[in-house]
């Protein structure tokens, strides 16, 4: 089986353009927010289980689910966010476990927004990696992307871990608070590391 680390980030961190340029050295990505969007498309294996919890007004019959009704839901209604957790994740985690044992890449690479929040992926990873900005920078960033008023993208910031917990937490950490080239340099010189016959960044 391939190694398999975990790389997580706050909302607007950065995540994304890391895995990529991971993925362009060798590393064999999923990214939970893909499962997750599959699973709530029209059709989705999630869906269901969504509609009978919250019903047909952010899961309407034969469409997908409702991204921004669910989300206003979910920050508003810690009880409603635990719910919809306790399905959504144990679904993402068994496509990323899928992916892990068939990657083809020199590692596997499972991008994780809620990587430590969930609990669920101790024992799964051997290594965490966080990619790292201000908040400042990452409220800009999500703001400019998404259009999503600043105070939403505090929410969603209120509800991950602090950048002190994850920073904590982490194995490795890239710094995107810079340019695009910087990031590649560390990302080259991750990738390096992670590929060196170590038996710490080996998956038990």
């Amino acid at each position: 089986m391939k190694r398999v680390f975990g790389l997580t980030g706050g909302i607007g961190s950065g995540k994304s353009t890391a895995a990529g340029m991971l993925a362009q050295l060798g590393a064999s990505v999923l990214d939970a927010d893909d499962v997750s969007r599959s699973l709530t498309a029209a059709g989705g294996a999630a869906l269901p289980a969504i509609r009978e919890a919250f019903g047909n007004a952010v899961a309407p019959p034969g469409k997908p689910l409702d991204r921004a009704a669910m989300r206003s839901l979910v920050f508003a209604d810690l009880a409603a966010r635990v719910r919809l957790e306790a399905i959504l994740h144990p679904l993402v985690r068994e496509a990323l476990s899928r992916h892990a044992a068939t990657a083809q890449g020199a590692y596997a690479l499972l991008v994780v927004p809620l990587l430590f929040e969930s609990r669920g992926y101790a024992g799964r990873i051997a290594r965490a990696i966080v990619v790292d900005c201000s908040e400042r920078v990452q409220v800009a960033r999500t703001v400019a992307r998404s259009g999503m008023p600043a105070a939403d993208v505090q929410a969603i910031m209120a509800a991950q871990w602090p950048r002190w917990r994850r920073l904590q937490a982490a194995d490795d950490v890239l710094w995107n608070g810079g340019d695009r080239e910087g990031l590649a340099r560390q990302c080259e010189a991750l990738h390096a590391r992670l590929c060196a016959p170590d038996s710490r960044a080996r998956a038990g």
